[in-house]
């Protein structure tokens, strides 16, 4: 059997299938995909934003606690657990090249093949679609950008708050219609692989699209579908329509389009992929998964954006959606599960064995084998700093989710919410329920193998990327 899988940067878990949050979402080919599949409805990161998630997905062995301190000269950023996967910890890849399977990486999540990464073990084949956010790509003089720039920023500018996005800008000057926009550029080389390759089974085949990642800069008419008749900035970055005060209720309403927007593109360039497979007859051998790394914030608890200060499902929630060719059609999954679980799995469903992983088979779920794996989840975001790592901590059960910060003592204490009277997570009850609060601690501290805050070994030393470091110097000028 053939294994594809399709993770998605910052997509929502409320966005697509039945009963979605956002029912005005555009979406039918993920819709579709879901009504098809095998839907885990409670799934969440164990360490969190972006590479963490992406190794435990790789290798089945939990990132979160921080544990390690690789070199990391000419890397950016350095929050905790931003590094290589350690060499000692098998990767899915490594483990099916040994057993005969043609292995490929197509993927413009930059953040994988920055210097000292080694995300691209054990694929055979490898394609870095390059140009994403502050992706080191295409330089150049920044007012050669000068008029995009104006469309997405208030005046006057403030040039070097505004590096990140001018990098961005300068890597799609070349853009001519939404075929060139990364996303696009990602699906379709998948598709020319499978073109290429399909005959060549058996193959495991991991797409990593980093849209629907900020800049939430979609084709022209996409966010025209949820706020049309709008005449303003388009606010990409959405930090940059509070400079110099707060947005008016249309610029709210337009930066939500923008990233549905952006959503929709990405589901029409996921269903040339899905038509693809039905072109190729690879339906009835291949197993196909959707997954993504964390959501974000669309007006939830009034901000856009995530961060380790808001540990609540519209961030740490996952997709992770299985469509198996002997597996059940339209089938939840209604049991805590986590992303250090999908190696096991999909190892299991070849029959080839699975050692040393800290995840589970999630099979006996399906199957009615089990009801659960774990009856609480132990979610770590890092937070960045200078020194030793910091994160902040979620411990999520049938009732409670509860944070606390890890590395550091936090001014603001402890969090406790009432998920089942308070579904929207809103009210910190920690002072009312001290037993509980102490004993989601306990369960932090076993995890940690030291009381908390703890201290974890991790030395975190944050630095721009080269090309926002050059960037900042050059605008400097711009803003004297």
């Amino acid at each position: 059997m053939n294994i594809i899988c399709i993770c998605l940067d910052t997509f929502r878990a409320d966005i697509i299938g039945a009963g979605k949050k956002y029912s005005h979402a555009q979406t039918p080919n993920l819709d579709a995909f879901a009504s098809e599949s095998i839907r885990f409805t409670r799934a969440f990161g164990e360490g969190q934003p972006t590479l963490q998630v992406r190794r435990a997905l790789f290798t089945g062995m939990r990132s979160f606690p921080w544990r390690f301190n690789f070199d990391r000269r000419g890397h950016w950023h350095h929050a905790p657990g931003w590094h290589k996967i350690p060499p000692e910890q098998d990767t899915i890849a490594e483990v099916l090249l040994e057993r005969g399977y043609l292995t490929a990486l197509i993927a413009d999540t930059y953040h994988m093949f920055k210097p000292t990464m080694n995300f691209s073990r054990g694929f055979a084949h490898l394609d870095f679609v390059r140009g994403q956010e502050s992706d080191n790509w295409k330089s150049g003089d920044p007012r050669l950008v000068e008029d995009q720039l104006r469309r997405h920023v208030r005046e006057p500018i403030n040039w070097q708050r505004h590096a990140g996005l001018v990098n961005y800008l300068l890597n799609q000057r070349g853009r001519q219609s939404e075929d060139d926009y990364s996303c696009a550029r990602v699906f379709r080389a998948a598709c020319d692989w499978l073109e290429d390759n399909h005959t060549a089974a058996p193959f495991f085949l991991w797409i990593d699209s980093f849209d629907p990642h900020e800049p939430w800069d979609p084709p022209e008419g996409y966010a025209d579908l949820y706020a049309p008749d709008y005449a303003g900035k388009d606010f990409i970055t959405p930090g940059a329509a509070y400079e110099g005060g707060n947005p008016t209720e249309d610029e709210l309403r337009r930066i939500e389009a923008l990233y549905l927007g952006e959503v929709t593109f990405v589901d029409k360039c996921v269903g040339r992929l899905l038509d693809k497979i039905e072109g190729l007859h690879l339906r009835d051998d291949t197993l196909v998964a959707v997954l993504s790394d964390h959501g974000t914030q669309l007006r939830d608890q009034g901000r856009f954006g995530k961060g380790a200060d808001q540990l609540h499902p519209f961030n740490t929630q996952l997709n992770l959606l299985i469509r198996c060719p002997n597996g059940p059609k339209n089938h939840e999954v209604d049991a805590f599960v986590q992303n250090h679980d999908l190696m096991p799995t999909l190892l299991h469903q070849l029959g080839v064995p699975c050692r040393w992983t800290d995840g589970e088979d999630l099979w006996p779920l399906v199957t009615g084998e089990r009801s659960s794996v774990r009856d609480r989840i132990i979610t770590g975001w890092a937070e960045f700093s200078t020194g030793n790592a910091r994160a902040r901590v979620s411990v999520r059960d049938d009732r409670w989710n509860f944070c606390t910060a890890v590395g550091y003592e936090d001014a603001d204490g402890d969090e406790l919410f009432d998920v089942v009277n308070d579904p929207e997570e809103n009210a910190n009850v920690a002072r009312d329920h001290p037993d509980v609060v102490a004993e989601c601690r306990a369960e932090v501290e076993a995890l940690l193998g030291q009381p908390l805050p703890g201290r974890l070994v991790e030395v975190c030393d944050p630095a721009p990327g080269p090309m926002t470091r050059w960037l900042q110097q050059k605008l400097r000028s711009f803003n004297d």
